[in-house]
């Protein structure tokens, strides 16, 4: 695949700015916390993104190993935390959210999937 695929990080600032443009920063915010927490329940070793309230806006900070390219353990965080988010999307909003997030080709292209392998038809 080459440098071309996006990292981790990048993989993520899309999504949080996809999921902010639907769903509105604060909502984003609460959900990223949440599905942080589920990962991290799983894998307590995995470094993940935080979420910090500045005022009136928020703002994540990804692991900096996020940000290296090809880095294959940041991308299997990654994927787990989607899965995560795609659970508490699919609960909070129905399937119009992951189903937009799931046409993505950013996503697709890293293997990122907000639906567990086994609900994919």
């Amino acid at each position: 695949m080459g440098s071309s695929q996006p990292t981790a990080g990048e993989l993520f600032d899309l999504l949080w700015e996809s999921l902010a443009e639907l769903l509105g920063t604060a909502a984003t915010a609460t959900l990223v916390r949440r599905a942080t927490k589920r990962v991290a329940a799983e894998a307590p070793a995995s470094p993940m993104v935080s979420v910090t309230r500045n005022t009136v806006t928020y703002e994540y900070e990804v692991p900096e190993s996020w940000r290296r390219a090809a880095d294959p353990d940041a991308l299997r965080v990654l994927r787990a935390f989607a899965r995560e988010l795609g659970v508490l999307l699919t609960r909070l909003t129905g399937s119009v959210v992951v189903e937009r997030l799931e046409r993505e080709p950013r996503f697709r292209e890293s293997g990122v999937s907000f639906v567990e392998a086994s609900k994919r038809r």
